[in-house]
């Protein structure tokens, strides 16, 4: 799972504008036969199925890969490379229609990430360069520091930016509520030339980013909360300059998404599913999102046993699996997917469910929230997303399994399918957030931690997973696949 909008923590990479080559998009002409319905029969011989320890040796090839190739699978790394070939080559010893799609991505290498303090008192604070930032010219950008009005959304709008007030200078502003790429883009309209963003808590400098290099209009960088307000009191009093000084190359690769879909079913009723591939290139990524991808590719192989993919056996509705590349970098892999598509392909998929990270150590059972009823963030899915959650709440229920919702933040590769309204969900166990008491007392686990310690880092291996949180969302998977795949009723289809 991404860090959040204003939370990107990962160096790396992005999508160039036009992405490169795409692979087929497995969309066939027409609508097959439909297979007669089986009154739950798929869903529940899916579920009988699908285990934990089945789904466990593809947690353990990716452990393999990761540790072959220097720690990691991030995008555009032989790591990534592996576990998409290994992937590809099961699914099509399974009988599924497969086919890698080619995408063009950048990878960011900083040189140098300088802030100098000038005056009597010359120091230099702990910096982070922006992913994607422009390079200031050689030896920094010297000038004086405007500051941006702090309020509920600092930074974020032009107002922010009282008139005249930033030209040909560097604007500090905190971070919080909008994006970088809006904090940035709010400054430079303002004539900023340069942008320093503080962090809001902790004691660490703010590590931001934009998605490809040509949103980094101006030098970008990070610092922390205590140098900010420092920096924000002594330029209330007086002009405090500063010199930023950043050096960042960019460099382009190639990555792919992994797509696989049945050989019959409906091809305009689609039942579409997606976790990522990728890692940070801090990790191993086997919580993220190993766990998906197995899950996934788990189903997927039991689903073949089950006749998916033999001549007037399959399922009522094609059934479509996707492993995507640098959802660590900004859902890179599902947006340039789903641009690919015409307005026909899209409305041809029924639904998309997505699964990120179903494994955490210290895990929740969370289920989007398709219908709003949690009144938290960004509001309820398109038309069809109440129905999915529902679908999974009844099922979790059935098996006396805790859940709670968990709000479309836009963190993971659903985000592109809700934008062109289709209907989405899907469940994950938490990732950098802090476990209450209540949810301790609810689902076990340590109270006032992180679901996942490890999150985006080189703990996250094989040694820590929930294996029971992991088995109880392949059953969500495998319940949902055997549903959808033969009836769309439920939400409208």
């Amino acid at each position: 799972m991404r860090a959040h909008r204003n939370r990107r923590s990962i160096p790396a990479l992005a999508a160039l504008a036009a992405a490169a080559v795409a692979a087929p998009l497995l969309l066939t002409a027409g609508p097959a036969a439909a297979a007669p319905a089986r009154d739950g029969k798929l869903a529940k011989e899916l579920v009988e199925e699908v285990t934990a320890r089945g789904a466990y040796r593809h947690l353990a090839k990716f452990q393999q890969i990761a540790d072959a190739n220097g720690g990691n699978r991030a995008a555009g790394s032989p790591g990534h490379a592996a576990s998409a070939a290994y992937v590809h080559d099961t699914l099509k010893k399974a009988g599924y229609q497969v086919s890698y799609q080619d995408f063009d991505i950048f990878e960011a290498h900083t040189k140098t990430e300088r802030t100098t303090v000038l005056g009597a008192d010359t120091r230099e604070l702990a910096t982070a360069a922006f992913t994607f930032t422009r390079s200031t010219p050689a030896g920094g950008l010297v000038a004086p520091l405007a500051l941006a009005r702090v309020d509920e959304t600092p930074g974020c709008d032009a107002a922010d930016y009282p008139a005249g007030a930033f030209a040909g200078k560097i604007a500090l502003v905190k971070r919080g509520s909008c994006t970088f790429v809006e904090k940035q883009k709010a400054a430079a309209a303002a004539g900023a030339i340069g942008v320093i963003v503080y962090n809001h808590s902790g004691t660490t400098p703010v590590r931001g980013g934009f998605s490809s290099p040509a949103e980094g209009v101006i030098p970008s960088a990070g610092i922390t909360l205590a140098d900010g307000e420092a920096l924000t009191a002594a330029a209330a009093k007086g002009e405090v300059s500063v010199r930023l000084d950043l050096d960042q190359e960019h460099v382009k690769k190639t990555t792919r998404n992994v797509i696989a879909e049945t050989r019959g079913g409906r091809a305009d009723k689609v039942v579409a599913l997606g976790s990522h591939l990728d890692s940070v290139p801090e990790g191993p990524g086997i919580n993220d999102n190993g766990s998906g991808s197995a899950g996934l590719l788990e189903v997927a192989l039991k689903l073949a046993d089950e006749g998916a993919n033999k001549k007037g056996k399959g399922p009522a509705n094609k059934v479509r699996f996707a492993w995507w590349s640098a959802e660590e970098l900004g859902l890179l892999g599902s947006e340039h997917y789903v641009a690919q598509l015409s307005e026909k392909q899209k409305k041809d998929i029924a639904l998309y469910l997505n699964f990120d990270m179903i494994a955490s150590p210290n895990p929740v059972q969370f289920v989007y929230d398709g219908d709003d009823s949690d009144k938290v963030g960004e509001g309820a899915g398109p038309a069809g997303s109440a129905q999915i959650e529902a679908l999974i709440n009844g099922f979790l229920d059935k098996k006396k399994k805790p859940h709670e919702g968990s709000d479309f933040d836009g963190r993971s590769d659903y985000g592109p399918f809700i934008a062109n309204g289709i209907p989405a969900g899907g469940t994950f166990t938490g990732a950098e957030g802090i476990k209450t008491a209540e949810q301790a007392k609810r689902y076990g686990g340590k109270a006032g931690a992180p679901y996942d310690p490890n999150y985006h880092g080189a703990g996250d291996t094989l040694k820590n997973l929930d294996l029971k949180a992991f088995d109880t969302n392949l059953d969500v998977i495998a319940h949902a696949v055997g549903t959808y795949a033969q009836d769309l009723s439920s939400i409208g289809k």
